[in-house]
């Protein structure tokens, strides 16, 4: 089950700023205004309550986003990760409303499109640690796997894309080597 919310209603910690990324150009929603929401979504605790928490496997459920975005209260439990993947083409931000997040990300821009298997450069890994109160905006090319590495507690966080997503592919990972094993549209997650 998740931790209780700080007592006394606590204010969360102060959430960093917004990544130096620009919102892609005609993009309808920025990267600001993602991130403010998902921080804001993450620090109302009556609402992070109400997501049902399974031991065993991630659990969510999609809240209404900004400007026709596409946002989700996610519950981690410990161990459990998403695997690398991307957006389909979509940008987006997240905020950890309870526990610890651990983002591994690459620092460079892949194609989209046409190429099944890719080797990595050295240098492109990044890792995060996010823990409470905290979020980060991403570009439409991001990818990257969100990990709840804690044996014993669950982590909730937001997400909020635009456009909505149109797919997720999602890649394996052996070493340099990144791969496309599959893309999943939104009926397939939803």
């Amino acid at each position: 089950m998740a931790a209780a919310p700080p007592p006394g209603g606590a204010p969360l910690p102060a959430p960093d700023r917004p990544e130096a990324t620009p919102a892609p150009r005609g993009s309808g929603v920025s990267l600001t205004e993602l991130l403010d929401y998902v921080r804001r979504v993450a620090a109302d605790a009556a609402l992070v309550a109400t997501l049902p928490l399974d031991p065993e496997g991630r659990t969510w459920s999609r809240l209404e986003g900004p400007g026709g975005s596409e946002a989700w209260l996610i519950g981690w439990p410990p161990g459990t990760g998403t695997g690398w993947h991307d957006h389909g083409g979509s940008h987006g931000a997240f905020a950890i409303a309870d526990g610890e997040l651990i983002e591994q990300s690459l620092a460079a821009q892949l194609p989209t499109e046409g190429w099944k298997t890719l080797e990595l450069a050295e240098g492109v890994d990044r890792q995060r640690t996010l823990p409470r109160g905290n979020g980060r905006a991403f570009g439409p090319h991001h990818v990257h796997q969100v990990l709840n590495l804690s044996a014993q507690r669950h982590a909730i966080s937001v997400h909020a894309y635009y456009p909505p997503l149109p797919l997720m592919r999602r890649y394996s990972r052996t070493g340099p080597v990144l791969r496309l094993e599959q893309v999943e549209h939104p009926g397939e997650w939803a």
